[in-house]
């Protein structure tokens, strides 16, 4: 695996699937905003379940697997930080979807060890699917 590239990229999955364990919270979204708070609830259970291959192929964008120099690459980078996680919760608080309906942003609050903090997701829609493009 490439080190920087890795580096720029690890974030996103250190950050979301550290959540391994904990529901994002779906039930208040409907439509688009309930789709994207199920992608991150997907991603937590195929983390939990340590399905990298899953991640890569369903819940992560084509350009973040791109950048990670492929499929085989992105599964060694997600089962390298699936070893790392600790279980933490989290839920989604808000959703927002753009007018075109081609993008969202996520408000994704954690908690770990006692602390809280709010991650905002970034989310692409692919060949139907809402899938998560960056954490920031």
């Amino acid at each position: 695996m490439r080190r920087p590239l890795a580096l720029l990229c690890l974030p996103l999955f250190a950050t979301l699937l550290t959540a391994c364990g904990s529901t994002a919270a779906k039930a208040p979204f409907t439509g688009e905003k309930h789709e994207v708070a199920q992608t991150i609830a997907n991603l937590q259970t195929d983390a939990t379940a340590a399905e990298q291959k899953k991640i890569c192929a369903d819940d992560i964008a084509a350009a973040v697997v791109a950048r990670l120099g492929g499929s085989k690459r992105c599964e060694a980078a997600i089962k390298s930080q699936l070893a790392e996680v600790d279980n933490l919760e989290t839920s989604v608080k808000s959703v927002d979807v753009t007018a075109v309906g081609k993008t969202a942003t996520a408000q994704v609050k954690s908690i770990h060890e006692g602390k809280t903090a709010t991650s905002s997701v970034s989310l692409v829609k692919e060949g139907g699917k809402w899938k998560i493009s960056g954490v920031g």
